[in-house]
């Protein structure tokens, strides 16, 4: 990549509002590009402008369904085919990251065949954000900026004042290194959930490790999927005498009757970034963009400066 060649950027169709806003961010406009299906469902990308010799970004989260994934592949593959000089997959929300192991028998590795998917169409980098294991990147052999949500998390829970009654918490063990990057940068507590699962989407049980009483509680996650999680969570937690209980989380895919399960919850709010489209608007959950952050990343990676300096959080313990 050289910042002598030209840049464009294109979106896909199911990330369209958010490239819009990452592109007037960045300060120049979206690249034209066609998007065309065949009556049976078929998708046929076409970019409509030259991008040889060009450095693209191609715009697309990969959320179900799986079309949003093929989609992308496919824009890859025209900007390669088109004499594209450098080709970056920007994937606010990089679907099947929640498959990165192999946790019992005769069960594929989803993130490792995305990975190897864009790599096979042409990728050159990929950037994306809060992958559910950071490891991920790992099945990459490409360059992969991960950006963390933090930086817009953090400027949020410290403008609620909750003061010295601000509590962290994980709501399950998998999340508690994040939580416990959230507390070092609050100078608060933190406190974990600890859930034992029969299935995926179904809870046995919980328990609560640590003292919640009298505090403002925030958990975060990466991933609100059926809310099912949060919500009980939120209500051990409010039935240990916790003040207020509320969630950060980044990637809003919000399936099922997670909408109805977070409205008749006790949270006070569920805060979410636009790596996913809501499908409908509620009283309890507030939108943060990551189109600043992103419009950033790009341009510190076009101009080849550090992007581990975009979400460096200095310590700033509340106070009353």
């Amino acid at each position: 990549m050289s910042p002598r060649n030209e840049i464009k950027l294109f979106s896909g169709r199911q990330s369209q509002y958010l490239a819009e806003k990452i592109a007037a961010a960045f300060g120049r406009p979206l690249g034209d590009i066609t998007i065309s299906q065949f009556s049976d469902g078929e998708i046929q990308p076409s970019i409509n402008e030259s991008v040889r010799g060009c450095d693209v970004f191609l715009i697309q989260s990969t959320f179900a369904p799986g079309d949003n994934l093929i989609e992308l592949l496919l824009m890859i593959d025209a900007a390669k085919r088109a004499s594209a000089h450098y080709i970056t997959a920007v994937i606010p929300y990089f679907g099947m990251a929640r498959q990165d192991r192999k946790d019992k028998p005769r069960v594929s590795i989803g993130s490792k065949v995305a990975a190897d998917m864009l790599k096979a169409a042409g990728v050159s980098r990929v950037m994306t954000m809060d992958l559910h294991a950071p490891q991920i990147q790992g099945f990459f052999e490409i360059p992969v900026d991960h950006l963390d949500p933090s930086v817009i998390f953090i400027p949020y829970i410290r403008n609620l004042n909750m003061g010295k009654d601000a509590m962290i918490a994980s709501p399950d063990m998998g999340s508690s290194a994040r939580a416990r990057i959230y507390a070092k940068a609050l100078g608060c507590d933190m406190v974990i959930v600890d859930k034992e699962r029969r299935r995926a989407n179904e809870i046995a049980s919980m328990t609560l490790i640590g003292d919640v009483s009298g505090k403002h509680v925030v958990m975060v996650d990466d991933i609100i999927d059926t809310g099912n999680t949060l919500a009980k969570a939120a209500q051990l937690i409010k039935d240990k005498g916790a003040l207020s209980v509320r969630a950060m989380c980044t990637h809003p895919v919000l399936s099922g009757k997670a909408y109805e399960t977070i409205e008749n919850s006790v949270l006070d709010e569920l805060v979410v970034c636009d790596t996913i489209p809501l499908r409908k608007e509620t009283s309890k959950i507030k939108v943060l963009t990551v189109a600043d952050l992103f419009a950033n990343a790009i341009r510190n990676v076009t101009e080849f400066a550090s992007i581990s300096s975009l979400f460096t959080i200095q310590e700033n313990k509340l106070s009353n």
